[in-house]
């Protein structure tokens, strides 16, 4: 598909059809990026978009903590 850049001010902009939008999933804010001489044009992601995915791998076991910690500074810095 063609898009005419339509002069914005000192720039340019083009219109994208309510179709593509659609499909991509564009909200209020898209991610620009040129990659090999092109301009990419992206859905802004959430920052925790792929955390789900990412936890998958992850073991389900209880962290098991020990009862103390200890360590020098709790050893000569403080009195009970």
């Amino acid at each position: 598909m063609k898009a005419k850049l339509q002069k914005i001010g000192n720039s340019k902009g083009i219109r994208i059809p309510k179709a593509i939008i659609d499909e991509i999933g564009f909200e209020t804010a898209v991610e620009l990026t040129v990659e090999n001489n092109r301009l990419v044009i992206a859905p802004v992601r959430g920052v925790r978009a792929d955390w789900e995915r990412g936890f998958q791998g992850v073991k389900k076991e209880p962290l098991i903590l020990p009862d103390t910690f200890s360590n020098e500074f709790d050893q000569d810095e403080w009195t009970w």
